[in-house]
């Protein structure tokens, strides 16, 4: 029986940060149970970082090493550089001919993010950012997948790539599949939005032990309990967020919240502790693999390899029906 296939990439804009801790260990699970394609979408990245591209071979090779170190299997997964296959360029090109510009503006997180990043000086009110859910659609029907994992952010973005694989089959012939949604949530930055580097909240997937644990140090609390004699409500806490995934014991954690006989210091020290220990393995395989640059490199190629073969096959069915052969 043919495995089912899974399309999902990440933009090297930044260190990759915990916020997407349980979406990578989402990605090693569905390895077993799916036939993976995991991109680097480095032009995903140029969409608001266009100004200073300098540090991006650097980003592709520590992101490459995070998720390899992680438990990504290359012989498993396709895992390559998204500009190392021209056909996204292309398909990106064709599929925007026939994608209403209303289409674009109405994703949700389009204006947000404009507005976000605006005030914060960035010039991104570019066709490359509007066209980006566009650019994100041909990566994932390039290689006909079944399934996406996303975020609940993402599903709109989702939403709209089933809606242009429709209207390409109206217009021409169906090639594409609609692809479903697989929610992987998020983790929180410190300050409790969103983690992103644009924010300065985020916490490092490579931090060492001394930066992982100043970074929890300053994350917020309940904003109510003010003493430690005050009762706390884990639910709205962004340490009690990460104590759910990294602490077994995060029920009692929160009980001890509760009724006030745990303070927010000693309850941030233990998930530091946590998180260095759930960690350990995978940054001493980070190390390792630092020390061979041109593995990593191989990997990437062999991806890119194997990409493009599927990719190749799809842009000829693309240009048959499209009377572009």
């Amino acid at each position: 029986m043919t495995k089912k296939r899974i399309f999902s990439g990440m933009q090297p804009s930044g260190k990759f940060h915990m916020g997407n801790f349980q979406v990578l260990n989402n990605w090693i699970k569905l390895q077993n149970e799916y036939d993976c394609v995991y991109s680097i979408v480095d032009w995903h990245a140029l969409t608001s970082s266009y100004e200073d591209t300098r540090m991006i071979p650097e980003r592709i090779e520590c992101m490459a090493l995070d998720w390899l170190s992680a438990g990504l299997d290359p012989e498993k997964n396709i895992i390559f550089v998204q500009s190392h296959v021209k056909e996204h360029a292309e398909l990106h090109l064709l599929l925007s001919m026939m994608t209403p510009l209303s289409w674009l503006e109405r994703v949700p997180t389009y204006k947000d993010k404009l507005q976000q990043l605006g005030d914060m000086g960035k010039e991104i009110n570019t066709y490359g950012f509007l066209g980006y859910p566009e650019l994100q659609t041909a990566d994932i029907v390039l290689y006909k997948a079944d399934a996406v994992p996303v975020a609940e952010d993402q599903l709109p973005h989702l939403e709209l790539a089933r809606e242009i694989v429709r209207r390409f089959a109206n217009l021409y012939k169906p090639v594409f599949t609609e692809p479903q949604p697989i929610l992987s949530p998020l983790l929180p930055g410190i300050d409790g939005r969103k983690m992103s580097k644009s924010y300065g909240n985020e916490i490092p997937y490579a931090a060492e032990p001394d930066e992982l644990q100043a970074r929890v140090r300053l994350m917020i609390t309940d904003p109510q309990r003010v003493k430690k004699t005050d009762k706390g409500n884990p639910d709205i806490c962004t340490v009690y967020t990460f104590h759910k995934i990294f602490s077994p014991d995060y029920a009692e954690i929160a009980g001890h919240c509760r009724n006030a006989s745990i303070g927010c210091v000693e309850c941030k020290k233990r998930l530091a502790e946590k998180m260095v220990t759930t960690l350990a393995d995978v940054h001493g395989r980070r190390k390792v693999m630092a020390g061979n640059p041109d593995k990593i490199k191989e990997i990437l190629a062999y991806g890119a390899e194997r990409a493009r073969k599927i990719a190749a096959a799809t842009m000829d069915e693309v240009r048959t029906v499209m009377n572009l052969a």
